[in-house]
């Protein structure tokens, strides 16, 4: 279970760029955190890291939901955190996402475990001083 620490911005992007070299090219990956914890920071490294897309295009996607990046999508950013139950998740068509051959970023996805997949790659992010962020890397096979 690797762990890191950053100090900035612009190491929490860095350290996401670094890490979408280690992800496959299909995965799933959940961004756990709370709000403000540099969930779509690190989102923007992750998209860089995939060659994607530039960190300056990323937002969050908590109105529109479902974000994409590259073409085809290499991958999908998706935010849950605006959904109350796991029908309306389970409408966006998860499973369908879940199934191309793309990265699908999930924030606020652990608030309905019923709908993620068995394997997936869990990042936990933390608050520290400042601008730091503490960050926690898991592979989940269920």
């Amino acid at each position: 279970m690797p762990s890191f620490r950053t100090g900035s911005e612009e190491e929490t992007i860095a350290l996401g760029a670094q890490l979408a070299k280690t992800f496959p090219a299909k995965a799933v990956v959940l961004l756990i955190g709370n709000l403000g914890a540099g969930k779509t920071t690190l989102a923007k490294g992750i998209v860089q890291g995939m060659g994607a897309g530039d960190p300056d295009q990323v937002s969050s996607p908590t109105y529109t939901l479902i974000h994409e990046y590259g073409s085809p999508p290499a991958v999908y950013h998706i935010d849950l955190y605006r959904l109350e139950r796991s029908r309306e998740a389970a409408a966006l068509g998860l499973e369908e996402l879940f199934d191309r051959n793309a990265l699908v970023l999930m924030e606020w996805g652990e608030r309905f475990p019923e709908l993620l997949p068995a394997q997936r790659i869990e990042i936990r992010l933390e608050p520290g001083q400042g601008d730091e962020r503490n960050i926690t890397v898991t592979h989940i096979n269920l």
